[in-house]
């Protein structure tokens, strides 16, 4: 943990203290790779029981094990903005992660919210650079008109825990993700399916770890810090 660690830490962590404005509506975008399992192939012999061998628990036998090996059937990926203000989040399913499809789902993003006169988002250090890429995939002026649609903050590197959007892509994992989907269409009618459900209840994160708690409880790396570079 470093300055730089810190200092989006609170950056981030302030942000999610602003109290919910409509007209600028905090958003927390982050991706995740999917993997797509076809139907089992022929089944392996399964491995017959093994009887315990003496009276030692360690030696305690084994009991039978059977296993379906699945045919991978390439990759797909999640693109999710979710707004705790609202309870309402925007999910894409996508066969790849380009920059062309991140630029799409940012346009997207801003037309689902076409009241906002500038939209805070939240998000990782992405392998793209968030405003860079609409200049590749867009005409100069629309790409500056989308880039100043946006608020940019970035949490620290190795923070997922502090990434509110990690806690929605939890729900849909659990919701629909645990299962092996074949094809590109099933997943992402799955996620429509669990999306318009947590739409409709506006489902929401009660964050609890504040800027005062952060000063609190990572006191020890703020004085270290500040003793490595301002030793008495």
């Amino acid at each position: 943990m470093n300055a730089a660690f810190v200092a989006r830490t609170e950056d981030v962590l302030a942000v999610y203290e602003r109290p919910h404005d409509p007209r600028f509506p905090v958003a927390c975008f982050d991706e995740r790779p999917c993997v797509l399992h076809g139907q089992p192939v022929e089944p392996r012999p399964p491995v017959p029981a093994q009887p315990a061998a003496g009276a030692q628990p360690a030696k305690a036998g084994r009991p039978r094990r059977e296993s379906s090996p699945y045919v991978r059937q390439g990759t797909a990926c999640l693109l999710a903005a979710f707004e705790p203000g609202t309870g309402q989040r925007l999910v894409e399913v996508s066969a790849r992660r380009t920059g062309a499809d991140y630029c799409r789902f940012v346009q997207a993003l801003a037309a689902a919210d076409p009241q906002a006169e500038k939209i805070v988002r939240v998000q990782d250090n992405l392998n793209t650079p968030a405003d860079a890429v609409f200049y590749q995939h867009l005409p100069a002026a629309e790409a500056r008109v989308l880039a100043a649609r946006f608020e940019g903050h970035y949490t620290p590197q190795n923070a997922s825990w502090l990434h509110m959007v990690e806690l929605e892509r939890s729900a849909i994992a659990r919701h629909c993700l645990h299962q092996r989907i074949p094809t590109l269409a099933e997943l992402t009618a799955h996620v429509t399916a669990c999306v318009t459900q947590r739409n409709a209840a506006r489902a929401t994160v009660h964050w609890q770890f504040t800027l005062e708690k952060a000063r609190t409880n990572l006191g020890r790396h703020y004085q270290k810090i500040r003793a490595t570079n301002y030793p008495d």
